[in-house]
């Protein structure tokens, strides 16, 4: 049964970074805090998940942006500019607020938009959903 806690972690993480709204932190709380896994391996999935679930964004938003003026796009017209206004003005250094709600959604999109490159855009978003994985497991066991 271990391998259901790390599967499941991977797509709740997954999916939590995606347009969908879903969380992945407080299930790595729980399966940290019950024990039976190990640390390391569910920060792994976690953020593995959570930064493939990003790289989905940056798909949409690369490939689909022609669609922003249908009804189904999951953001406005007035949100998706505002939101490239503020790429433009601090460039890929916005993608280390990835990790943040609300936010960070948005911004892997928007990634995607402004054309990102995919390697600078993996390196950043995964960093910033590693840390805050680190930052949960930290308060959760008590290291922090």
């Amino acid at each position: 049964m271990e391998l259901t806690g790390y599967a499941g972690l991977f797509l709740a993480a997954f999916g939590a970074a995606t347009l969908l709204p879903l969380g992945s932190e407080a299930l790595l709380a729980g399966l940290l805090a019950a024990g039976g896994h190990s640390t390391w391996a569910l920060i792994a999935f976690a953020s593995l998940g959570n930064v493939l679930g990003s790289l989905v964004n940056w798909l949409l938003g690369r490939y689909l942006e022609h669609f922003r003026h249908r009804r189904w796009f999951p953001f406005s017209e007035r949100q998706l500019d505002q939101a490239q206004r503020h790429y433009h003005r601090y460039g890929r250094w916005t993608l280390l607020l990835s990790w943040a709600p609300l936010i960070g959604d948005p911004l892997t999109l928007v990634a995607g938009v402004m054309r990102e490159p995919w390697w600078s855009f993996l390196l950043i978003v995964g960093l910033a959903k590693t840390l805050r994985y680190l930052v949960v497991a930290g308060l959760t066991l008590g290291w922090l």
